[in-house]
């Protein structure tokens, strides 16, 4: 079983994007993996977000840090990273067990977090808000799956 963690920094309730997250995340069973999103924001990045970007991006790292686990494979998202077609992308989830992708806050990721992942990747040139980006992360770890398994989906 593969286990993958979207984790996230966003102040905003439940919505449809959520929802649609959650059916890739049901979807993503069927080839034995667990697909989870968990949001970040506190109290603590609230704050810093009403002071400079520094102080946001310092506050993402913190919260961040504090879910490395040791047989985790990181990968954190930054427009400024490799894009990766969808094949190639389906390789990243091949032999690994325990998966993290980071999405950043509205002032994206410290240079230095990005660099403490084994991996980081760019889903578009475009800069995608939190909402877009996890549904368009979800969709493409189950067209990753559906490559991998051979699954029709993806042709």
């Amino acid at each position: 079983m593969i286990k993958i963690i979207v984790y996230y920094i966003a102040k905003s309730q439940k919505d449809l994007s959520d929802q649609l997250c959650e059916e890739f995340a049901t979807l993503c069973g069927q080839f034995g993996a667990k697909l989870e999103f968990i949001n970040l924001f506190c109290k603590a990045i609230s704050l810093s977000q009403k002071q400079e970007a520094e102080e946001a991006q310092k506050s993402y790292t913190k919260e961040f840090l504090k879910t490395f686990k040791p047989n985790q494979y990181r990968i954190a998202l930054s427009p400024n990273a490799k894009m990766l077609d969808s094949f190639e992308f389906s390789k990243t989830l091949q032999n690994q067990s325990h998966l993290a992708f980071f999405i950043g806050g509205a002032y994206g990721l410290e240079k230095s977090f990005i660099q403490s992942c084994h991996m980081q990747l760019s889903l578009s040139p475009l800069t995608f808000s939190h909402k877009v980006a996890k549904v368009v992360l979800s969709e493409q770890i189950y067209r990753a799956f559906c490559i991998i398994y051979n699954h029709p989906y993806h042709k």
